[in-house]
């Protein structure tokens, strides 16, 4: 065997090992956040050398295409989208092997799918793409508050032909929707129904 066959031979062998390493992007599924608040989303990733490659981050907006918000080598070397940018921070943590984005100062139009990526050669444009993590912006619920209930009773009257009404006032409480049930001595109960007129954010 001549040692030309044999070099071929070896870097055949060399090449078929590492190709046998899976590239893999894990993701979790989803995450969720509030306007104003913090978020790290993760990206486990193995089969190559994290330090090595460029990685990016992309999201996809609903009803919209997909939108690249961060290239990322390192951090003298890196680019953000204007959207995100003084916001969200790209890191490596290659100890771990981990791609992570920081996000901060959170949106309701933040949510989106977002995916980690990683070109699927070096130097080329050909993206491999982590399965995405579906992040969901929105506001914090109010806790329920029950109300306060206060009734005003009419003055005796000697009349008994006078029309005389009893008055419960419910305040301070949420959700604003509330069902009062009302019972006058032996009578039956009258159900009262209160819908909120307030605005979804109040």
């Amino acid at each position: 065997m001549t040692t030309m066959t044999i070099f071929l031979s070896l870097l055949l062998t060399f090449l078929s090992c590492v190709q046998s390493e899976e590239v893999t992007l894990i993701q979790p599924e989803a995450e969720n956040g509030h306007p104003g608040g913090s978020l790290r989303l993760t990206c486990k990733t193995s089969g190559f050398d994290l330090d090595s490659y460029t990685m990016s981050w992309v999201r996809q907006v609903p009803g919209q295409g997909l939108e690249w918000i961060v290239y990322y080598y390192a951090s003298y070397s890196n680019d953000y989208a204007p959207a995100i940018k003084d916001r969200f921070t790209a890191s490596k943590d290659t100890s771990n092997n981990i791609f992570a984005l920081e996000m901060k100062s959170l949106k309701i139009e933040d949510t989106a799918i977002y995916y980690c990526a990683r070109a699927m050669v070096w130097g080329t444009a050909k993206m491999i793409f982590g399965s995405g993590t579906q992040l969901t912006v929105e506001p914090r619920q109010k806790s329920i508050v029950k109300p306060k209930l206060s009734a005003f009773y009419p003055p005796k009257s000697s009349s008994k032909d006078a029309v005389q009404a009893a008055v419960c006032l419910a305040s301070d409480f949420f959700p604003k929707d509330i069902s009062l049930q009302l019972a006058f001595g032996d009578k039956p109960k009258a159900n009262v129904t209160r819908p909120s007129v307030l605005k979804p954010d109040e």
